[in-house]
């Protein structure tokens, strides 16, 4: 008979509270960001106040530890859903601060009207006005009792009826005393359970994250220091975006800015590169894929918890060791040196600004590549080359794109049981093999979208080889990626549509050039046999109208490099679907040529 995974309990808002305060329930440190606006906050306080439901907050049980000693320690719940809502009554019932998206401390003030039984979001206007209750926080823990603030309101405005609107400052003063539903999650759960049972009490279906998970237990284990962990976690990740919050930290989170991860994160503060901005779950996965050997981050929850997994008992050895690793893995991620080199690497492969990278999870396992790479002790330039040839292979097959965790804890048990570069070998042979190149990738290239990944690794072929742009002399691909070039078509949109031809034909990838605006301009809606003879007759006469190539040899190299076919010169719309075909195989063989030199 399946045992009961839950415990329903009905505890006040009030007691809620006051065992976020013992740390009975370990919410998430202050410091997280509150995503909700002030109005949510209001309707919050509404919906109990009239004595809506506002749904369940769910905790999930930690297990009981074993210590060194034998002895036992008794797992504290861990918040797994109701952060928003608990740190909105926080605030609005307590006063307290909350940090916004931004990372900027602020009040909440939810002002109430007892006449009219209103809420309303504290304004400069309301704050002048006597029949408001400006901030109900002072009726929770301002000085004096309840019965003092009713008697204050009333001498003040002199209601026409008094007793009505006592009883509402009273039923006001009530909400600490309403109830509000909580789940007990069972603590022999695995992560796996909890999140599917999260998901079927969500209404709303929302996706748990495993990060989250992570995050969480993390911030719970002060034992280990976990709130200053995850404190790291949040941080770098929130200045590799925004390096102008270094000043906040410094001057509101002292107790951080003593750690060795704030002195690790400094050179943040002045960095512009966007390449590859982490977000807090790539700090995670990388940190915890390099120094486990794991791929999936349900494991390292219950690493954390302390479980041996052998055995399936919690250890608190375990746990501590776990805390240890992982916080080495996140120092490493947040090396400057090793950070910049790898970003270096994958720049040297082509791909030179954010708008190419299309795979995050693919980054994350280059930079464990990098990281383990160097650790091992490997040669500089042959880490490069191994980081490089990993991203591009990745990319290429969409190796990160479905299932990540399985293949991320594939990939690096398997690196563990041989070598990077024996890995990658074997990846090649398997995934790379002529049929690939002949037939797989040039099929992959039948799409209308510009954002596709092997549109992306072409152009980096481009950048690499240093490659002009269509029909330019002297502009690069780099250069149009740099600053803002766009993307044009060889046959021109406009031409093809008025011949009739859908969107989703006239779009396609293999139609896409990187091409300077005032050549397109000239270009207009000419078909390629008309402007292209006229870029003919330029190089004849040496009177510029397309770009500045006056040369035929300079022309010719320049469709070599942009794997344009010399039919180029007789094609018209009849001609469209032959030019596809043969510029797809052309992009194909680029493409694998830049792979072999990497």
């Amino acid at each position: 008979m399946e045992t009961q995974k839950y415990n329903l309990q009905q505890p006040q808002i009030g007691t809620l509270l006051a065992w976020i305060d013992s740390k009975d329930i370990a919410i998430p440190e202050i410091q997280r960001p509150f995503v909700w606006d002030a109005t949510k906050v209001r309707n919050l306080l509404d919906s109990i106040y009239k004595g809506f439901p506002i749904g369940y907050i769910i905790t999930w049980l930690n297990p009981n530890v074993r210590l060194k000693d034998g002895s036992t320690s008794v797992g504290k719940k861990v918040l797994i859903d109701g952060q928003q809502r608990i740190t909105a009554l926080t605030a609005a019932l307590k006063g307290q601060e909350v940090v916004t998206k931004e990372f900027k401390k602020v009040r909440i003030k939810i002002a109430f009207n007892p006449i009219e039984e209103r809420f309303e979001v504290l304004t400069p206007v309301l704050s002048k006005e006597p029949k408001w209750i400006s901030d109900i926080s002072n009726l929770f823990t301002g000085p004096g009792n309840q019965y003092t603030f009713i008697n204050d309101y009333l001498t003040k405005n002199q209601p026409e009826n008094p007793d009505q609107v006592a009883a509402n400052i009273g039923k006001l003063a009530g909400l600490v005393s309403m109830t509000i539903g909580m789940i007990d999650l069972a603590p022999e759960l695995d992560i796996e359970t909890v999140t599917e049972i999260f998901i079927r009490i969500n209404s709303a279906g929302v996706e748990l994250s495993q990060a989250d998970f992570a995050m969480s237990k993390i911030a719970a284990s002060e034992e280990y220091g976990g709130q200053l962990l995850r404190k790291a976690i949040d941080y770098f990740s929130h200045l590799a975006v925004a390096p102008e919050f270094y000043p906040f930290i410094r001057e509101n989170d002292q107790e951080f800015t003593k750690t060795a991860f704030f002195k690790k994160m400094e050179w943040l503060k002045s960095e512009k590169e966007d390449l590859y901005d982490p977000t807090y779950t790539d700090v995670l996965r990388v940190a915890f894929t390099k120094e486990f050997q794991r791929g999936k981050l349900s494991d390292l929850v219950a690493l954390l918890s302390g479980r041996n997994f052998e055995t399936r008992k919690f250890e608190a050895e375990i746990a501590e060791n776990s805390f240890g690793k992982l916080k080495k893995g996140v120092i490493d991620f947040m090396n400057e040196t090793s950070f910049k080199r790898f970003l270096m690497a994958i720049r040297s492969a082509g791909f030179v600004t954010a708008s190419m990278i299309r795979s995050q999870n693919a980054v994350n396992f280059a930079y464990i590549v990098y990281l383990t790479l160097k650790e091992q002790g490997e040669k500089p330039e042959n880490i490069e080359h191994l980081v490089r040839r990993w991203y591009v292979m990745s990319v290429l097959t969409g190796r990160y794109s479905s299932s990540p965790e399985s293949q991320f804890d594939l990939d690096i048990r398997r690196i563990g049981e041989s070598s990077v570069e024996e890995r990658l070998r074997d990846i090649e042979a398997g995934e790379l093999s002529a049929a690939f190149w002949e037939a797989s990738l040039i099929q992959s290239m039948n799409t209308s979208v510009a954002s596709n990944p092997i549109f992306k690794v072409y152009l980096a072929a481009q950048v690499k080889a240093g490659d002009r742009g269509f029909l330019s002399r002297d502009i690069t691909v780099q250069d149009l990626l740099l600053f803002r070039g766009d993307v044009h078509h060889v046959f021109p949109r406009n031409y093809l549509k008025k011949e009739g031809l859908s969107r989703g034909r006239y779009n396609q990838i293999a139609n896409y050039v990187y091409m300077q605006q005032d050549i397109n301009i000239q270009v207009s809606n000419r078909k390629p046999s008309i402007y292209f003879n006229e870029v003919l007759e330029q190089c004849k006469t040496g009177i510029t109208k397309y770009g500045g190539i006056t040369n035929e040899f300079e022309l010719m190299e320049n469709l070599h490099q942009n794997c344009v076919p010399e039919t180029i010169f007789t094609m018209d719309v009849t001609n469209y679907d032959e030019f596809l075909i043969a510029r797809r195989s052309l992009m194909a063989q680029k493409i694998k040529g830049y792979f072999e030199s990497l």
